[in-house]
């Protein structure tokens, strides 16, 4: 076999894999269809394989061709690092962090943490990507993020995490003078509207057993993963919310909040990070945040 593959080869197969329409791919590519059907020949013989099934209805890939556009895909991908890497090393970036956070934590402590890094580590560049938990736990998992911001009682096996904000609940009603002197119980009939399980599953538990400490189970009529949707529907008098205290701040929506302080219940936002993730920023960012907090 000779490796005369350059490129633009693989570039011509992975349009004609997405487009799967020699003439849409060629256009695409502003090239001549007939030329594009050689790249692709080319290809095909230098594997000794077929990758597309060509009918005069229809394009398909072959298995072989689908097992190339993976290969291929990750080759573009990481192209793609590179010239993001290139890119910041030219403007004094070094490094790259993608950072994924539940709604709460942008209220509570990322924006000081963020300053924070921002003057101890100024060669790290920061992507901010507001994520359910169980969404930055399989990012996690796949390197796809370098560090999460999550609610959950303790981290999943292979992950590390580092507790940064331990906080009370409040309730979320409609605004009305005399919400202050009320309590959980005296909406026992009202619906309540709650952050599901996407965004935690463990904390969607802990909210549960605020319930039942106080015996009643709550009819639950809607779930979301997004504050100001709660807040929204809350003012609108579709229901009552339980919420992390500190989601009280930075938004500007028509409810009271009665802090929950007597009950022992408390929920933890917590920095979650893959140990076997080589990134370098990671330590940065970890060892920043640990001089933060102390």
């Amino acid at each position: 076999m000779s490796y005369q593959i350059e490129l633009r080869h693989l570039y011509y197969f992975k349009t004609v894999a997405e487009e799967l329409h020699f003439r849409k791919a060629a256009e695409r590519l502003y090239i001549a269809q007939p030329g594009l059907s050689r790249q692709i020949k080319y290809l095909e013989e230098h594997f000794g394989t077929s990758l597309f099934l060509r009918n005069k209805r229809r394009v398909e890939l072959t298995s072989a061709g689908r097992s190339l556009l993976q290969e291929v895909n990750l080759v573009f991908d990481q192209l793609h690092r590179l010239e993001k890497k290139m890119e910041r090393i030219a403007s004094g970036k070094s490094m790259a962090l993608q950072v994924g956070f539940i709604g709460s934590a942008i209220q509570a402590v990322l924006p000081d943490l963020l300053l924070h890094l921002n003057q101890q580590q100024p060669e790290i560049d920061i992507s901010l990507n507001e994520l359910s938990t169980s969404r930055q736990l399989d990012l996690l998992q796949n390197f796809d993020l370098d560090i999460g911001f999550v609610r959950m009682e303790e981290p999943p096996l292979g992950m590390e995490s580092l507790p940064v904000l331990q906080e009370t609940f409040s309730l979320v009603v409609p605004k009305q003078a005399g919400n202050d002197q009320r309590q959980l119980t005296d909406f026992s009939a009202s619906p309540f509207i709650l952050f599901s399980k996407e965004y935690s599953g463990s904390y969607y538990d802990l909210v549960m057993s605020i319930f039942t400490d106080h015996h009643f189970q709550p009819k639950v009529a809607l779930k979301t993963v997004n504050a100001l949707s709660i807040f929204t529907l809350v003012s609108q008098g579709l229901g009552v919310a339980i919420v992390p205290s500190s989601l009280r701040k930075g938004y500007h929506a028509a409810v009271d909040f009665i802090e929950l302080a007597d009950i022992p219940q408390r929920t933890t936002l917590s920095v979650l990070w893959n140990p076997r993730n080589s990134n370098p920023a990671v330590p940065l960012f970890i060892d920043t945040l640990h001089k933060a907090l102390s």
